[in-house]
């Protein structure tokens, strides 16, 4: 690995992606769209949106970031620049550092912005220190789109990249605690949900959000930490997934 060289592919992307509004408009108003319906949605409800919420603000910028990095990563191997890219010096940890640069500047963007709005303007509370919870947010925008570099290895054409969503995203949802909290799942699924990324990214931001806790606390440092874990572990695996198409 070089760092000029993965600075180099990673400006690549930036540039690639400027120039695509739509995907601009996906990773920074969607999220806040969603919100603002759910929002709206639970009017009648404020108990329920003041728990969803902060897992919300964190779960809709993963499921983003997922979609945008495995379509962009396919796009790139379908077209054949990854394989342009093997040829030449460029190796394939500066491949998926540098692309992971790029999206790492995209994600910073969109959690300073999703946070602003959710919480001044759609007042998701926020007992805790901010700039935890816009760790959180930041960390969880990196899950997706580790998950999104890696898992678009094993897709052939876009329609099959958006189907990884419900296989990799929905069970995490399903268990993590954000329809139905971790302690009042069957004892089987609450077994399950200790190896499921999104339950450590939940518990965290409802304890910073919700609770007020803070790093004094051992459970927010522990679930934090695999919070940033995860996307480093993801990284490293979708580097042996980069290979040049002919030798599929």
């Amino acid at each position: 690995m070089s760092i000029d060289r993965t600075f180099a592919v990673g400006l690549r992307v930036l540039r690639q992606l400027r120039n695509d509004p739509r995907s601009i408009a996906m990773i920074l108003i969607v999220p806040l769209f969603l919100l603002w319906i759910l929002k709206e949605t639970f009017q009648a409800y404020p108990g329920v949106f003041e728990r969803l919420g902060p897992m919300l603000l964190g779960l809709f910028p993963y499921v983003v970031m997922f979609l945008v990095t495995s379509i962009v990563m396919l796009r790139e191997r379908t077209q054949g620049t990854l394989d342009r890219m093997m040829v030449s010096p460029i190796g394939r940890g500066d491949i998926m550092f540098g692309y992971a640069f790029a999206f790492l500047v995209v994600a910073a963007i969109q959690s300073c912005f999703t946070l602003a709005v959710a919480v001044g303007v759609f007042d998701i509370p926020s007992k805790g220190a901010l700039w935890q919870a816009l760790l959180l947010v930041f960390a969880m925008g990196i899950s997706g789109m580790a998950l999104g570099l890696t898992s678009s290895a094993f897709a052939r054409t876009e329609f099959q990249a958006v189907q990884f969503m419900p296989l990799l995203i929905l069970p995490q949802i399903f268990l993590a605690g954000l329809m139905v909290p971790v302690d009042l799942l069957p004892r089987s699924f609450a077994w399950l949900s200790r190896i499921v990324p999104l339950s450590y990214s939940f518990r965290a931001i409802g304890d910073v959000m919700i609770d007020g806790q803070g790093w004094l606390s051992a459970d927010v440092r522990w679930d934090t930490l695999v919070t940033l874990l995860v996307p480093c572990a993801l990284l490293g695996l979708g580097t042996l997934t980069i290979h040049r198409s002919g030798t599929n």
